[in-house]
């Protein structure tokens, strides 16, 4: 399509006109022509339509001009991309369309650039070529005012440009050649003072002095009469010499000088004061020197996200290796990402570089491939750099690329291309990412200029983090404090820290970081766009293409098409695979508050609440397969009313084939998604269920921290939204995460209030569950007898709601009680009924919790061989399942079965690997466990210092985490049997050694 506005609006396709339909449409279509590949925002739109007044009903009515638009450029030309819908308002979308007052800027540039450069005659070809364009006053008959205001510039830039060309034209002698249109200009333009100039020269030199202090008498009238002003110096000067017959008014024309020998162009621009640090990257882009001279031509690519230093590197790295090209270094800006601009045309491009390398106009072909050609033969066999920044596309660098190996090409973009050329091409590709923490700070203070940030590293550690320690944020945050002295380092922070004003603070012109994301999510297809503005909803740290699929409600495959193309936009960063195999992505905070904003300017409430709650659905849903998968049913969990969204089976059977490294993989995501569910009216019950499902997985992995957040914070939320359900549930969590903690009294205190709720609810399941969580704290008090009751009670109310797992549990604790009451027998048959429930259940967890158990009370029958049985078979499935925790449990039962066997040394070597994973977990009372078993071991063979080590370490653990007075006391009874024959308790005296059967029973529970 061509779209003509130096003259009457007119737009073709293939040389038909396209009619527009009214003054709305024309008024419109200019808006967006003067503008193009920006976005125009609706109220400026409507001002314009409307001049000034428009109607409550705009919005809706330029809706309904824009669609009937696009229909008409749809069976025109078959298009439907030309006008976009973006944030806050349409775009038109040039592609490789054309509009004429962009030709003519881009024809006037290349003008001035050859009149600097001191080559006339070309300069003339391109200003004749912008002004053969012009038709008449610019959108001539559009009478909207902010149209005509637009259009006003246009028409004056023609002045300027003609003003420029007429001025070069009498340098080269054309002087009688301009008198006459000379004269039609001005009498168009009676106040341009340049062209009244122009004409009293051009007369001078035509030997028609008095008709030049005429016209200098005329313009001045005018001047006087319309302006009320006088000429300025220029003109009054110009006439002074005139009437003197000063010398240098002579009519000599400039010489035409050419070149004796090739060109050696030096296009490269100044490197970036400011440029800090990038030593590897550098390092990295110097492997493309070693390519210089092979049969491949060496192309390197820097990719990265916008302001993030691609074209600074770049600069920089190309003024270090200039001296290896003899022949030349060309640079192009390809504005590829141009908010003002569009992107530059191949053919343009070479036309430049082929006049650089001594071509004349007139030598340059009008076919871009025959001047990809011309290009390729003058550069062969020379050594030149090429530096193309800032490209768009492989399809716009194809035709800029040398022949020879002997030259070298460095492309900047924000899209990777290295592919395309993969296999033709020597190439390098280079992913830049953000700067280093000592590199941002020192950007920070050489910006910054003072010793503000030196004084407060802390603070510009902070400032470094906030700005995603990106090269053109860290900038404009060092030139804020550098333009406002009274401002602390904390003063910033601070307005930087506000996630509502960051962009803002970053964002002080058209080049901040707003506008260079702007850059990017503007050439986004539309599903990549949706896909980018709503996962700025979620506050996760990373996340699967999965949680995308939710977000849009489509297939998974296509969700991880459409994250990847962010990828390729350098929107998001791609991560290594979770232990679930699927790569993470995450957003860099800036990226992230700018799709939000984006989400909020161009979905509806209704659209974004609606995506966040699948999200939501969609990672509980799996929370829940994957406690599912553990405990063989929705067992040990209240039941909850939030709607899952379902995701494909194959989908769910892939993600949860090992459920623990799957949570693994979303535990920070689910913690952050908790805090938000709990943040978001009306999502209180996703924020209580996503908890609830992960509490296995927090306590196996020992995630307390994030296990009481999201419980307390989903506490508060139930109880804002007056849910007692989910009130009773995080009060029954945060009891059992007291137990953990050894927080005896805070458990029984939140049980007592939990009970209550659920009683009143009817909640018989959540009544169980609280019941047992009573009897674990009476049995660590001591209470063993009522332990017991409230045990038996726990397991009638988990076999009336039918829940296997929780019975299975319940009946695995009686026998740890029972044990503890010294009747082991009734311990080893409540133990292997519950192996028996949970083997049926499919539960490797409750199954390996169960076997431990039996195994204590085999080991406390004197059936050490079976309890070894026992915890081999519970460590085969805690192994299988990664229950690290479970793995700690059975290795320091199975180092006790083995000690009741006198395998003294096996019992040692074991008890030590379960003292490890213990360390690893981390569990403090596990480690003081199997310190305590350790202990009594190394006693028994003699080592008596190292015994009392580990039996002291064992006390400390006990004390440090709060364990119950039952396990202080035997830590210290144990210390007391071993350290018996020295005065100072060292063990140094010649005392008898410490009985072994003692200490075995010492140091079972």
């Amino acid at each position: 399509m061509v779209f003509r506005v130096l003259g009457p609006l007119d737009i073709e396709v293939d040389g038909r006109a396209v009619p527009l339909q009214g003054a709305r449409q024309r008024t419109l279509m200019s808006m967006l022509l003067l503008a193009p590949d920006r976005v125009v925002s609706v109220d400026a739109l409507a001002e314009a339509v409307w001049d000034g007044s428009p109607p409550a009903t705009a919005r809706n009515q330029l809706a309904i001009c824009v669609s009937a638009l696009r229909k008409t450029f749809k069976k025109a030309a078959g298009l439907d991309d030309v006008l976009v819908t973006s944030h806050p308002g349409y775009m038109l979308n040039t592609g490789e369309h054309r509009i004429d007052a962009a030709e003519f800027e881009q024809s006037a540039a290349l003008g001035r650039e050859a009149a600097r450069a001191g080559r006339p005659q070309e300069a003339c070809a391109h200003f004749q070529d912008a002004l053969a364009m012009w038709r008449g006053p610019a959108l001539e008959g559009v009478l909207a005012g902010r149209v005509e205001a637009e259009a006003g510039r246009l028409d004056s830039l023609r002045c300027d440009v003609y003003e420029e060309y007429a001025g070069l034209r009498i340098g080269l002698g054309q002087h009688r050649q301009l008198l006459s249109e000379l004269r039609a200009f001005i009498h168009e333009n009676p106040l341009r003072e340049q062209a009244i100039a122009h004409l009293m020269l051009a007369q001078y030199r035509s030997g028609r002095r008095a008709e030049a202090l005429g016209t200098y008498r005329s313009g001045r009238l005018r001047l006087a009469e319309e302006l009320g002003i006088d000429p300025g110096p220029a003109l009054q000067d110009l006439y002074e010499l005139i009437l003197a017959d000063a010398p240098e008014l002579g009519a000599a024309a400039p010489a035409v000088t050419v070149s004796a020998g090739p060109a050696v162009p030096t296009q490269l621009p100044p490197p970036v004061a400011s440029f800090t640090g990038r030593r590897t990257e550098i390092a990295l882009l110097g492997a493309l020197l070693g390519k210089v001279g092979g049969g491949a031509l060496p192309v390197g690519f820097v990719v990265g996200a916008g302001g993030v230093g691609k074209t600074a590197l770049a600069v920089r790295w190309a003024h270090q290796v200039a001296p290896r090209f003899p022949d030349g270094r060309l640079f192009a800006d390809l504005r590829g990402y141009d908010e003002e601009e569009a992107p530059r045309r191949p053919g343009a491009v070479l036309d430049g570089f082929l006049r650089a390398l001594g071509v004349t106009a007139p030598q340059i072909p009008a076919d871009q491939n025959e001047r990809a050609d011309l290009f390729r033969n003058i550069l062969d066999g020379r050594r030149v750099l090429i530096v193309l920044d800032n490209a768009r596309s492989f399809s716009q660098i194809r035709s800029l690329l040398p022949g020879t190996g002997q030259c070298c090409v460095l492309v900047t973009g924000r899209d990777a291309m290295a592919g395309a050329l993969a296999g033709d091409y020597a190439v390098e590709s280079l992913n830049l990412g953000a700067l280093d923490e000592n590199e941002s700070a020192a950007l920070l203070a050489r910006v910054a200029g003072d010793g503000r940030l030196a004084a407060d590293p802390a603070g510009a550690a902070r400032i470094s983090a906030l700005c995603d320690r990106l090269p053109l944020a860290l900038r404009i945050a060092a030139a804020r404090l550098a333009a406002k002295p009274h401002w602390s380092v904390g003063t910033l922070v601070r307005r930087l820290e506000d996630q509502r004003r960051r962009l803002d603070e970053l964002s002080p012109d058209e080049r901040g970081v707003r506008a260079s994301l702007r850059l990017s999510y503007r050439y986004l297809a539309p599903g990549a766009a949706r896909m980018f503005r709503l996962l700025g909803l979620l506050c996760v740290p990373d996340f699967a293409a999965w949680a995308g699929a939710a977000l849009l409600d489509i297939e998974p495959a296509e969700a991880e098409d459409l994250v990847e193309e962010l990828v390729d936009a350098q929107l998001l960063e791609p991560l290594s695979a979770g232990t679930d195999g699927q790569v993470r992505y995450r957003f860099q905070e800036l990226p992230r508050l700018f799709a939000r904003e984006c989400a909020y300017a161009e979905e509806s409430e209704g659209d974004r609440r609606d995506a966040v709650r699948r999200v939501y659905g969609g990672w509980m849903g799996l929370a829940r397969q994957a406690h599912r998968r553990i405990y063989g049913g929705d067992f040990t969990v209240v039941r909850n009313p939030s709607a899952l969204h379902p995701l494909p089976e194959r989908l769910v059977e892939n993600l949860l084939d090992n459920p623990v490294g799957w949570f693994e993989s979303e535990r920070a995501a689910i913690a952050a998604l908790v805090e938000q569910a709990a943040q978001d009216d009306g999502a209180a019950s996703y924020a209580w269920g996503l908890t609830s499902f992960s509490v296995t997985f927090f306590q196996g992995g020992n995630y307390l921290e994030d296990w009481r957040r999201c419980a307390e914070l989903s506490l508060d939320a139930v109880r804002r939204a007056g849910d007692p359900s989910g009130e009773a549930a995080m009060l029954h969590s945060l009891s059992t995460l007291d137990i953990v903690q050894w927080d005896y009294d805070g458990a029984r205190e939140r049980q007592g209030l939990a009970l209550r709720l659920f009683e009143e609810q009817g909640e018989r399941q959540g009544c169980a569950l609280v019941l047992r969580n009573t009897a674990m704290c009476e049995r660590h008090q001591g209470d063993l007898d009522r332990a017991a009751g409230t045990g038996r009670e726990s397991l009638e109310n988990f076999r009336a709601v039918g829940d296997l797992y929780g019975e299975a549990y319940m009946l695995g604790l009686l026998a740890q009680i029972e044990l503890e009451r010294g009747e082991a027998a009734v311990s080893l048959q409540l133990s292997a009924e519950a192996i028996v429930r949970g083997r049926a259940l499919g539960s490797k967890r409750g199954e390996a919790q169960s076997s431990v158990r039996l195994a204590e009370a085999l080991t406390g029958l004197g059936e050490g061989a079976r309890a070894e049985e026992a915890c081999r078979r519970a460590l085969e499935l805690v192994r299988e399942s990664g229950d690290r925790r479970g793995e700690a449990h059975a290795l320091r039962a199975l180092g006790e079965a083995l000690w009741g066997q006198d395998r003294m040394a096996e019992a040692e070597s074991v008890v030590l690997e379960g003292l490890s994973v213990a360390r690893e977990v981390p569990d403090r009372f596990l480690e003081g466990r199997a310190a305590a078993v350790l202990g009594c071991l190394l006693a028994i063979r003699g080592d008596r210092p190292g015994a009392l080590e580990r039996l002291r370490t064992a006390a400390r653990l006990f004390a440090d985490v709060g364990a119950g007075r039952r396990w202080r006391e035997r830590a210290e009874r144990l210390l007391g049997a071993v350290d018996m024959s020295g005065p100072d308790g060292a063990g140094g005296g010649a005392g008898a050694p410490p009985d072994p059967e003692e200490l075995f029973a010492l140091v079972k529970p």
